[in-house]
C-alpha cells in the first residue's frame, strides 16, 4: 500500500478496512495498520486510541454510508409514487448496494470478536426497529421485511446460500412489497414487475 505523507484519518480507516477485507478480522491490529499505512503505532493511536475504537470508527463510517444510500433511495423514481418508507429503503439498499454489503460482511467478523462492538451493532439494530408501530399490520409487516432482509444478507454474504442476480432481485422485490404500507401507491422500479399488493402472489 502507498505510504501516507501525513496522518489522514480516512486513509487510515481505508487501510484498516483493507486489512479486514483482504486478510480477515484476526489480522487487524494497531501494529498491522501502522505498518500498512506507513506511520507509527503511536500515530494510529493518536487518531483512534485502541483497536476497539478503531473498529467503532469503521462501523460508524459504514453506517454513514448506509444512511446516505438510504437517502438516495428514499424518493421514488416516478411522479405520483409514494416515497419509500425507511424499511423499504433498507430493503432497496440491501438489494442493490453490493459494495456496501460486502463491507458490512467483512466488518461483521471484526464486530463479533469484541463484546463492545457487538453491543454497538445491537444498538444499531434496535434503532432501525424502534420506529415501527407493532400495534399495526403495517408495522408488523415492516418488521418481518426488515428481519427477512437481514437473514437473506447473512445467508448470501456468509456463503450459506447461493442466489443468482435474478433470484436476489426477485426476493427483494417481494420484501419491498411486504414493507409497503397498506394503500400506498407503489414506487415504480424497472425491476419490479410482480404483483402490487402487500402479499407475494403464488404462481398460477
Amino acid at each position: 500500500m502507498p505510504r501516507l505523507p501525513r496522518i489522514d484519518r480516512q486513509q487510515v480507516l481505508d487501510v484498516a478496512e483493507a486489512i479486514v477485507v483482504q486478510h480477515g478480522a484476526g489480522q487487524l491490529t494497531i501494529d498491522a495498520v501502522a505498518r500498512a499505512a506507513g506511520i507509527t503505532k503511536g500515530g494510529v493511536q493518536s487518531c483512534f486510541g485502541t483497536k476497539d475504537q478503531l473498529v467503532t470508527a469503521l462501523l460508524q463510517r459504514w453506517a454513514g454510508a448506509w444512511e446516505a444510500a438510504k437517502a438516495r433511495a428514499a424518493m421514488p423514481a416516478e411522479p405520483g409514487a409514494a416515497p419509500l418508507t425507511p424499511v423499504q429503503q433498507h430493503v432497496r439498499v440491501t438489494a442493490t448496494e453490493t459494495a456496501l454489503n460486502a463491507r458490512a460482511a467483512s466488518l461483521l467478523a471484526a464486530v463479533l470478536q469484541s463484546p463492545a462492538q457487538t453491543e454497538w451493532l445491537r444498538t444499531w439494530y434496535a434503532e432501525q426497529l424502534l420506529p415501527l408501530d407493532l400495534g399495526t399490520d403495517d408495522g408488523r409487516r415492516a418488521r418481518l421485511a426488515f428481519l427477512a432482509t437481514e437473514g437473506a444478507f447473512l445467508l448470501r454474504y456468509l456463503g450459506l446460500a447461493r442466489f443468482d442476480d435474478s433470484q436476489w432481485q426477485d426476493l427483494f422485490a417481494d420484501l419491498e412489497r411486504c414493507a409497503r404500507p397498506a394503500g400506498a401507491s407503489p414506487a415504480i422500479d424497472a425491476g419490479d414487475t410482480g404483483p402490487t399488493d402487500n402479499t407475494p402472489q403464488a404462481a398460477a
